[in-house]
């Protein structure tokens, strides 16, 4: 007979086709052994208890029994791997550490991982984000940039005036002892310290124009200038400039500096004043240009701008003929043909009175080309050049950039506001670049151009007259601006 009744354990048929737990170790048979009844299944835990258990250490808190042999039935777990202590589960991969660079990196990459697993939609936010990071960016940039681009025009335009009002102003005269490389400066008649102040600033010598005035307003001088040519240093102080300009050993003799775009009457009067020959010699010898091999009525541009000196006794009609033989070789050299040699003078003599800079001389010879041009329905052949009005009415030497109402008004040959095409003669001297930029102008659609700034000689080219009449604003905001005499 069995130890066990069959029926001692009501659950017994129901434990044995109980699956194999998966923690409990197979037999060595490969098939797992499974209690046959409940009590059986205590008897066992028991027994794996008891041989597993070691004694508590000392410092271990004494656990506590069971308070009934019911609630030891219940608290007992069937599964003898079980009695043991389970090692604690392996931590998540989401628990475990993060590197401290790995966390600042998530920092500014938008990505974290407490944002893992979450949708498309944050995604597109943090894009979103950066965005509108890029574009708040981008505005205070630009922002910065209109504050410092706004800085620097309010500097260029007005540097003078905030440096007088901060005193900042910088020293108006070079010291003693700067003096380097030499300079050419011509005194003619009727110059006065001012005007000799800006012939001493234009060559180099003084570092401002007005500082040579200044220094004579100051030391309460009055010289007797002597016209002539004098060789002088670069970067001198005013007083150094003086006491040279008082030397006789200065003055240059036989020597007369002509500079580019000189008139007929200005060019004589350096002639005689750096070579003694008498002025009304030199009239008499530019009367008749035919003696000269030149068929036209003046030698208004014929007299070529350069810095001469002639041997002594020479006379008006050899000084003259040695400027005219100078321009014809000029002319040839350019290419000019012989029937065309008036033409370009004057082309060139209203490129050398209105243009400052090099590639403006050949933009100007287009628009004169451009305005001349009877087809053009906005000019109709008008060139409208202030310089020949201004010439026609003797007020070319005034010095102004714009024309008076009574030079516009005067009908004279020159006078290109009422006559279309070019006026009858030159109105001045050009130089080697004026006669090159006539003969090969700049390609361009311009008709109008204007200079804006007197000072630095910036010419604005325009297309349109409404273009045009913007240019002229800025002209005239700038007059307002600058207490200039050639407004």
């Amino acid at each position: 007979m069995s130890d066990t009744p069959p029926n001692d354990d009501e659950f017994a048929d129901l434990f044995s086709k109980l699956p194999t737990p998966r923690t409990q170790a197979p037999s060595s048979g490969g098939a797992a052994s499974v209690p046959p009844s409940r009590r059986a299944a205590r008897e066992a835990a028991a027994a794996a208890n008891a041989a597993s258990e070691t004694p508590p250490s000392p410092q271990s808190a004494p656990i506590a029994a069971p308070i009934s042999a019911r609630a030891a039935d219940e608290t007992a777990d069937p599964r003898p791997e079980t009695a043991a202590a389970a090692p604690p589960a392996p931590a998540s991969p989401e628990a475990e550490a993060v590197p401290v660079h790995q966390q600042v990196d998530a920092l500014f990459s938008g990505d974290s991982h407490s944002d893992r697993g979450r949708g498309k939609s944050h995604d597109r936010d943090r894009r979103k984000s950066r965005i509108a990071g890029w574009v708040i960016f981008g505005v205070i940039l630009a922002i910065l940039g209109g504050i410092v681009g706004g800085g620097f025009y309010v500097w260029n335009t007005y540097e003078d005036k905030i440096r007088a009002f901060m005193g900042w102003e910088e020293p108006k005269d070079y010291e003693d002892g700067i003096a380097e490389g030499d300079a050419t400066v011509t005194i003619v008649t009727g110059d006065t310290g001012s005007t000799i102040s800006t012939s001493l600033f234009q060559a180099g010598v003084t570092k401002t124009d007005t500082a040579f005035y200044d220094y004579l307003i100051k030391t309460g001088q009055n010289p007797d200038f002597q016209p002539g040519v004098y060789t002088l240093k670069q970067k001198m102080s005013s007083a150094a400039a003086l006491k040279a300009l008082e030397d006789p050993s200065s003055r240059r003799e036989n020597t007369a500096q002509l500079p580019e775009g000189l008139t007929m009457g200005s060019t004589l009067t350096r002639l005689a004043d750096g070579t003694g020959i008498p002025l009304a010699d030199l009239q008499s010898a530019v009367a008749d240009p035919s003696q000269y091999g030149v068929s036209a009525t003046t030698l208004e541009g014929w007299l070529f701008p350069a810095t001469y000196t002639f041997d002594p006794g020479r006379t008006a009609q050899q000084v003259i003929k040695t400027l005219v033989d100078r321009t014809v070789a000029s002319l040839d050299k350019a290419g000019v043909p012989t029937d065309q040699r008036e033409r370009i003078l004057t082309v060139a003599s209203i490129i050398q009175r209105e243009a400052r800079f090099t590639a403006d001389f050949y933009k100007v010879s287009r628009v004169i080309e451009n305005r001349l041009d009877p087809n053009n329905e906005e000019t109709h052949g008008l060139l409208q050049m202030d310089s020949t009005a201004q010439y026609g009415y003797n007020e070319i030497n005034k010095g102004t950039a714009s024309s008076s109402a009574e030079a516009l008004a005067n009908d004279n040959p020159w006078n290109t506001y009422l006559h279309p095409g070019l006026p009858i003669g030159p109105i001045a001297n050009p130089g080697d670049l004026a006669i090159d930029a006539a003969m090969h102008p700049a390609d361009g659609p311009w008709l109008y151009f204007v200079t804006v700034n007197l000072d630095t000689g910036e010419t604005i080219f325009s297309t349109t007259y409404a273009e045009h009449e913007k240019a002229v604003a800025q002209w005239q905001q700038w007059c307002a601006a600058n207490d200039s005499a050639d407004c």
